[in-house]
């Protein structure tokens, strides 16, 4: 481990699942202490803020299992493999999901969403130049893409409207990389 406080004296896999594996593991805390924590293991994903020659981003609306409803997300997915280099997935997904290829994809911000006991990483592109190509989505994957003003988006952030984390970071990194130039 990191710390020399804490030591990792086990690791047992509860659950194997398609897109997770749940642990639990056992901790030497460090007041010495033996605690039990959850630990989530996630290979990692991608995701996309895609600007196009108006300015504005492409968004895909598509229900949510976890929240019983649809939402608003910017294009993401899961990684092939643990080793997918993300550049890649972000590509794929930004096709997959939109129907678009980006000319030009950069590296916009990492982020590790619930870090408490998920190890779920997702490095976000920014994704420009774009240009059409063919939206071919997964057997259970349905939804729509649209586009949206980057105003009418941070708003809707303020609103309450869209509450994706990684959405939120993304849209919110965006909309601050713009103004600082």
């Amino acid at each position: 481990m990191a710390d020399n406080n804490y030591e990792r004296l086990g690791r047992e896999l509860i659950y194997k699942g398609a897109i997770i594996d749940y642990y639990q593991d056992t901790i030497r805390v460090a007041n010495g202490n033996i605690a039990k924590w959850d630990l989530i293991d996630h290979k990692g994903a991608a995701a996309v803020v895609a600007v196009k020659d108006d300015g504005k981003l492409l968004m895909v609306r598509q229900y949510r299992n976890a929240l019983d409803r649809e939402t608003l997300e910017i294009p993401a997915g899961g990684l092939n493999s643990v080793g997918e280099p993300t550049k890649e997935a972000a590509a794929r997904e930004l096709e997959e999901e939109t129907g678009y290829v980006a000319g030009k994809l950069e590296l916009l911000l990492t982020l590790r969403t619930t870090v408490a006991f998920c190890n779920e990483k997702i490095d976000v592109y920014l994704a420009t130049d774009l240009k059409p190509g063919c939206q071919h989505l997964d057997e259970d994957e349905f939804l729509n893409a649209e586009s949206h003003d980057l105003e009418e988006l941070v708003q809707m952030i303020y609103d309450c409207k869209i509450q994706d984390g990684k959405t939120v970071a993304a849209i919110l990194a965006y909309y601050n990389k713009i103004n600082r130039q």
